[in-house]
């Protein structure tokens, strides 16, 4: 049989390369004949370059020291792809594990805006950029710094980073801003949120990065005051991605917002894989009602059924109700006993998994 083995991220425990092969190892033990092909997916979040490294090993790694989201040095890794696309992850640069402690207010998106940089000197032709994971609400403001942008207050004075600053901004200042690569930038994105409201990028995520209540407030002002100075689409679904990244870059830059698991899954050959598979198995950390709203498992499923495939899940926990579309579901909770066990030795259990799959799916 031809099997795709196509997991996203176990975040916190396993990259989603490292899932695909533990998965894999388990099928062919089971099922030694069968044909796998392992395609690791993400949603544009952690994951992003490792799943376009599997998928095109011809990509070359690069590395930048960059300014990170509370001001000290990082490493973040982007890849130049063979068509003269570069890849970028917003969480290498500007993610809240980043951070030494949360700064809802005054950490930004510099990093990003530094390693785009880096790509266009380094002759990209088109940029690609994950926008999962970030630690701070600055409407991308922080990059679009990097990139050349200035944001100045009625005096005519630069604004500090962070979003909080953005309560200020008078004007920008695009005289010095980098010209976009020939190709443009897409954006992806794994939520449908808009900039501002009790749906936007504060309201929603602000909290997940430290933000009190009165924070939230002070951020969600600052995110309008931009919208009104910088104008174009604050209200398109997808805006709020990353602090509002998506939307600052949407509206200064030109970057198109696209749903990051679709998109991901169609660069890395999935539709072609699907048209020649006979079974898919996919997985996560957790399974759960948003899995089906714009992530990987739910992209996938949705794609893997309008080609008739069977797909197999396999997650750390699987909760609420299994859709009638997924032929089989395998919890690494319940097959290891406890959710220490299934978390102290991953690996092992999705090779468990993996075997369990083929003698349930494919078994004769």
């Amino acid at each position: 049989m031809r099997v795709v083995i196509a997991p996203d991220s176990f975040k916190g425990s396993l990259a989603a390369g490292e899932a695909a092969r533990a998965l894999a190892r388990g099928w062919l033990a089971r099922r030694p004949a069968d044909e796998v092909r392992q395609l690791p997916l993400a949603d544009g979040g952690e994951g992003t370059i490792d799943a376009f490294a599997s998928a095109l090993p011809q990509a070359k790694r690069m590395t930048e020291t960059v300014c990170g989201p509370d001001g000290r040095t990082v490493d973040a890794d982007w890849l130049l792809l063979p068509d003269g696309s570069a890849v970028l992850e917003l969480a290498q640069s500007s993610g809240l594990p980043l951070m030494r402690t949360p700064d809802p207010l005054g950490a930004h998106t510099y990093g990003l805006g530094a390693v785009m940089r880096a790509a266009v000197d380094a002759g990209a032709t088109r940029l690609v950029v994950g926008l999962g994971g970030s630690a701070s609400t600055d409407g991308g403001t922080g990059a679009l710094r990097a990139l050349g942008l200035r944001l100045l207050d009625s005096a005519g004075r630069d604004l500090p980073p962070g979003g909080a600053a953005l309560v200020d901004l008078a004007r920008i200042d695009a005289g010095g801003l980098l010209s976009p690569p020939p190709g443009g930038i897409d954006l992806l994105v794994d939520v449908t949120a808009p900039l501002v409201g009790p749906t936007g990028a504060a309201a929603t995520y602000g909290p997940q990065k430290g933000a009190q209540p009165d924070e939230v407030d002070v951020l969600d002002r600052a995110l309008r005051q931009l919208a009104e100075v910088v104008g174009g689409r604050p209200d398109e679904p997808g805006c709020g991605a990353a602090g509002g990244t998506a939307y600052g870059l949407a509206a200064v830059w030109g970057a198109r917002i696209l749903p990051g698991a679709r998109t991901i899954s169609a660069l890395v050959g999935m539709p072609a894989a699907l048209a020649d598979a006979d079974i898919v198995v996919t997985g996560e950390g957790r399974f759960d009602q948003t899995s089906l709203t714009g992530k990987v498992v739910g992209s996938l499923l949705d794609q893997a059924g309008a080609v008739e495939v069977p797909v197999g899940i396999v997650a750390g926990q699987v909760t609420g109700v299994v859709p009638r579309s997924v032929s089989d579901a395998i919890s690494l909770v319940d097959l290891a006993g406890s959710v220490a066990a299934a978390l102290d030795d991953p690996t092992r259990w999705l090779v468990e998994a993996g075997g369990v799959l083929a003698q349930r799916l494919a078994g004769d």
